[in-house]
């Protein structure tokens, strides 16, 4: 007799733990962390429960990201190649031209992207540079793109005229959790970063917020870090999980890597926190191999960043990620709205109608044989 599967570890709310439907804004810190501490097999079983309750679990939502303006930015982000406070050899480039923006753009739809993003290192928009930006985002937008935009801090007014201007998505990162996060970062505070995310909720946009991990952080980081994205009500629709990328010249080009194990459960644990929100596997990429990235789809990440660049550190080639993807059976996301219709249950409903298919056939097979059961003992019966 073959056993039945184990899932229930032992120490845990399994009642909570257990429904794949839940969205949660609630979560304590000692749950959290329990999931990150299941046997990684349980954790990953866990999160695909969870994955294919809400997405088509082949499917991966494809961005392309475009640095607008690069370099000088005055943050003193400690990761970042792009902060003034450094020197990392990055040159300075002032804000692209519009229509260099949408050749990308356009580059980017034939390439398979769904939706693409924009970056610019500043800490908040100023205005001369806010208008060019929102011509950028309707000219983007009549291409049929989806768009995205991380400009640094903004208020209300600012984000109340990004998304009048097409905008759908706005990236704001919590990069960490509210305790280590004065050890990365000290000319932005957490409560700023929480403030932009409201203006952007306010105004209507759709809410791109996740964070970096190997900063250096301690596991009960990482915890508190999906914590505070889970608190957003609603969830952020989409949560970038960084690795970390080691710049040479930032304070962080030492610090010691993280275990990719540990990301992965990451990802599996923010796609149980976050059951309907895109986990986008973000920067850090070029650095993992085949099989790191195949985990981190099975633990739940459906989104990625497709290109040679992200907006200062490498991409893994589209090459590459085409091989990827017919490797493992993937495909791109062809729409993000009504994902929860998936192909998993698309998959179900032929499953059913193959169902009463064969027991209409069933059905009339059996009424042919009772049909000629009644014809012989009718010809037998004239027969006596």
């Amino acid at each position: 007799m073959t056993p039945a599967p184990h899932d229930a570890p032992t120490g845990t709310d399994t009642q909570t733990l257990a429904s794949p439907a839940a969205i949660r804004h609630d979560w304590p810190l000692d749950e959290i962390e329990a999931l990150f501490a299941l046997p990684f097999n349980d954790l990953l079983f866990r999160a695909q429960r969870v994955h294919r309750a809400h997405f088509d679990p082949n499917a991966v939502q494809v961005s392309t990201l475009l640095s607008i303006k690069t370099g000088a930015c005055p943050e003193d982000c400690k990761y970042c190649p792009q902060s003034g406070h450094y020197n990392t050899g990055l040159g300075r480039e002032k804000l692209l031209e519009v229509e260099k923006v949408v050749e990308q753009a356009r580059a980017a739809k034939d390439a398979g992207a769904s939706r693409f993003c924009m970056g610019a290192a500043w800490k908040s928009p100023r205005e001369k540079d806010l208008d060019v930006v929102l011509e950028m985002v309707a000219r983007v937008k009549a291409l049929g793109l989806e768009t995205c935009m991380t400009l640094g801090m903004v208020d209300g007014d600012q984000a109340g005229r990004l998304a009048a201007a097409g905008l759908d998505y706005y990236n704001h990162n919590l990069d960490t959790s509210p305790e280590f996060y004065g050890e990365i970062i000290t000319t932005r505070t957490y409560a700023d970063r929480l403030a932009t995310l409201g203006h952007v909720r306010d105004a209507g946009m759709k809410v791109c917020s996740g964070g970096i991990l190997g900063m250096g952080e301690a596991p009960r980081d990482r915890a508190a870090l999906l914590q505070q994205l889970t608190r957003l009500e609603p969830h952020p629709e989409s949560v970038p999980i960084n690795m970390l990328v080691k710049v040479p010249g930032t304070p962080l080009e030492d610090v010691e890597d993280l275990d990719p194990i540990a990301f992965i459960r990451a990802i599996a644990v923010a796609r149980i926190l976050m059951p309907a929100s895109h986990v986008r596997l973000s920067a850090g990429r070029e650095q993992m191999d085949d099989a790191t990235q195949a985990l981190a789809f099975l633990a739940g990440a459906n989104s990625i960043f497709y290109g040679d660049q992200l907006l200062t550190t490498a991409n893994p080639r589209a090459e590459r990620d085409r091989a990827l993807f017919a490797r493992l059976g993937l495909h791109p996301e062809v729409k993000e709205e009504g994902v929860r219709q998936t192909c998993a249950d698309d998959a179900r409903a032929r499953v059913e109608d193959a169902l009463e298919a064969d027991l209409a056939r069933r059905a009339a097979r059996q009424a042919a044989a009772r049909a000629e059961a009644l014809a012989y003992d009718a010809t037998r019966a004239s027969g006596d």
